[in-house]
């Protein structure tokens, strides 16, 4: 496979550059190609502007239509090219970053606002005109792994702790980016107590990360529901036979028989 490993740190001394030289290492001893994109050693502008598309910063800015424009014309900024140069290339993106004020850092944030346009990631169109998201989309037949590390304890990302269940507080990146424009989005990897970890529980980490990159090809997705499969309504509201009475994010994901009974 072809990989590319997106990573959020400023200091490749810590725990996640560690885990990235570890993980880069791990690919390609099992026969993987690896490319990186190094935000913060690329010096990654994060901040959408005219300059992305060649528009006149007299004119009014509509971001959507500039960028589809722009990427429909070979016209984006050198560096989004390149990044997006490098996703056509990839089969799969580790994307990897702390976790701050849950979410990405402002960097990796950027790297998507300005990378994944309209008409490259999203806001593509089927033979019949129809928008493909969600399961379809630019970035299909891709596989995306998040890794991410975190101060709070294992028990304080679960189901019942006080941060909320991890994947739901991923749920903007693993299904509202990643799912959205197309891709096979796997469970996370999350780090937890990072900021206190040791030597063996860095060991223990860098072998669990082994573990998931081994079953990059192959490992089964988060089994999120397709826009396109049928238990949407023309308002793109869940249909009420699905998950009655229950409402949160994981009603968006198909339940196990439901799968079953696909097969």
């Amino acid at each position: 496979m072809n990989v590319l490993w997106v990573f959020a740190h400023p200091e490749g001394r810590s725990l996640n550059g560690v885990l990235r030289d570890r993980g880069a290492a791990t690919l390609a001893r099992l026969g993987h190609r690896v490319r990186h994109s190094d935000l913060y050693a690329m010096e990654w502008n994060p901040v959408v502007g005219p300059a992305d598309f060649g528009h006149d910063p007299r004119e009014r800015l509509v971001v959507g239509a500039a960028s589809e424009r722009a990427h429909a014309a070979g016209a984006l900024a050198p560096d989004i090219r390149a990044e997006q140069d490098k996703i056509a290339w990839a089969d799969a993106l580790v994307v990897q970053f702390p976790l701050w004020w849950f979410g990405m850092p402002a960097i990796l944030k950027g790297w998507f606002d300005r990378v994944f346009v309209q008409g490259f990631a999203f806001g593509v169109t089927d033979a019949r005109g129809r928008t493909q998201r969600y399961g379809a989309g630019g970035l299909a037949g891709r596989r995306a792994l998040v890794v991410t590390t975190a101060g709070a304890r294992p028990t304080g990302l679960g189901p019942r702790g006080v941060h909320g269940d991890a994947e739901d507080v991923l749920f903007p990146l693993l299904h509202g980016t990643l799912f959205y424009t197309g891709m096979d989005v796997l469970p996370p990897l999350v780090v937890p107590s990072a900021d206190r970890a040791g030597p063996a529980d860095t060991a223990a980490t860098a072998a669990a990360l082994d573990e998931r990159l081994r079953d990059l090809p192959t490992a089964a997705p988060i089994p999120y529901r397709t826009e396109a499969g049928g238990d949407y309504d023309d308002d793109l509201v869940l249909r009420p036979a699905l998950a009655p009475g229950r409402t949160g994010l994981t009603v968006h994901r198909e339940a196990p028989a439901s799968r079953t009974n696909a097969a």
